[in-house]
């Protein structure tokens, strides 16, 4: 369990804010994940780290990951909105926080 939690704190203190420019490259390769605003995105990185295929397979399956889509692409490439990602190779995981509703 303390190996968990170091990974945990590891993994947090690696998030960081993000632009959508610097994040297109890693759109373009198919390796950017979106987490949904109601995620913990460090608790679903640290699924992806520790290959909890159980956490992993429950949030695909329900569209809280999916990979980005080129709408939600171009969504922020409009707004510009502020992102947070962090790494977990090969993937990025990325979660817009504070989104205003329309």
């Amino acid at each position: 369990m303390k190996e968990k939690g170091m990974l945990y704190a590891k993994l947090l203190g690696e998030t960081a804010v993000i632009s959508w420019q610097e994040l297109q490259p890693f759109f373009a390769r198919g390796a950017l994940l979106h987490v949904s605003e109601g995620a913990d995105l460090v608790e679903v990185a640290l699924a992806f780290a520790e290959d909890d295929q159980a956490k992993v397979g429950h949030w695909l399956g329900s569209a809280q990951v999916a990979r980005v889509g080129a709408d939600n692409a171009q969504d922020w490439l409009e707004r510009d909105p502020e992102l947070w990602a962090v790494v977990v190779a090969p993937w990025v995981l990325v979660q817009e926080r504070g989104r205003q509703p329309d």
